[in-house]
């Protein structure tokens, strides 16, 4: 049986991610700072040596797209050089690394599905650091997964789904960004897709996401048609929900197939989120 530590293990993609691995056989030892503080080189050394893992998924990071605007400096320390410690580690001691990046590694100018070896421009420091912490991982090691996901959902966050869930308990219209493209991913989604690359292991970059492609309007059209939601959607332009971090018009990217369309996750995250609701 292969030992896996998954650092940010509380997280919203952790705490789907462990339960799956260890559904698909796998031992798995869950990390946070308290245990392992990834910008501590020394910490991240004797916690992998004592735990001896054949696999590290990295998916503690720093993610407030905004605040990373104005406090660059701890941004970096977490997603560059956290990363950096934990690949100089996993490279010394033989262990395989898969790195959790993001579609905000591209700028948004390109009209068709991103390739994983396509050019990288990110407009954001959270896009400049986590594209940092992904050349720190190919430069670093040799056996490595480079994972890109997107727009992020899943039952243990905050995320946009429950954010226009709770909006529309309150209010009947609301207007939605349109002009913003890209690909929905349901944690347990993404969790099966690192799944399938580890058991694959053929190491490189991936891009793990819903297929398909929506914007954010129609990403709402489509949790309040599933909810049974009487909610008028107006689309509205990023330039009238003026944001700290640019985003990229358009980051859709292409999956090689590994996850399914994004409307049927959806779909299965709405369902569950009911039962839970009820078994309550």
């Amino acid at each position: 049986m292969k030992k896996i530590v998954v650092t940010g293990a509380n997280g919203m993609l952790g705490q789907d991610l462990c339960p799956i691995l260890e559904d698909n056989g796998y031992e798995v030892v869950e990390s946070d700072i308290q245990v392992m503080d990834v910008t501590d080189i020394n910490s991240v050394q004797k916690f992998l040596e004592e735990n001896k893992p054949d696999i590290v998924i990295h998916c503690a990071a720093y993610t407030n797209v905004d605040k990373a605007e104005e406090d660059l400096k701890t941004a970096e320390l977490i997603n560059v050089t956290g990363t950096e410690n934990v690949a100089e580690v996993c490279a010394k001691l033989g262990i395989e690394l898969v790195y959790i990046s993001t579609d905000y590694v591209f700028d948004g100018e390109k009209n068709e599905p991103y390739q994983p070896n396509d050019r990288t421009n990110p407009l954001n420091n959270y896009g400049i650091t986590k594209f940092e912490g992904e050349e720190a991982v190919r430069s670093i090691c040799d056996k490595y997964f480079v994972v890109r996901t997107s727009w992020l959902y899943g039952h243990h966050g905050k995320n946009f789904v429950e954010t226009m869930l709770k909006l529309a308990a309150d209010k009947k219209e609301l207007k939605v960004v349109d002009d913003q493209v890209g690909c929905p991913t349901w944690t347990v989604d993404l969790s099966n897709g690192i799944v399938k690359l580890i058991e694959n292991g053929e190491y490189g970059t991936y891009q793990v996401c819903g297929a398909g492609q929506t914007s954010w309007f129609g990403f709402a059209q489509e949790i309040f048609k599933i909810a049974g939601l009487e909610v008028d959607v107006k689309p509205c332009k990023t330039e009238e929900f003026p944001r700290p971090a640019k985003r990229p018009k358009y980051s859709v990217m292409d999956n090689s197939g590994i996850c399914r369309d994004w409307r049927f996750a959806l779909r299965d995250y709405m369902s569950l989120r009911v039962e839970e609701e009820v078994a309550e």
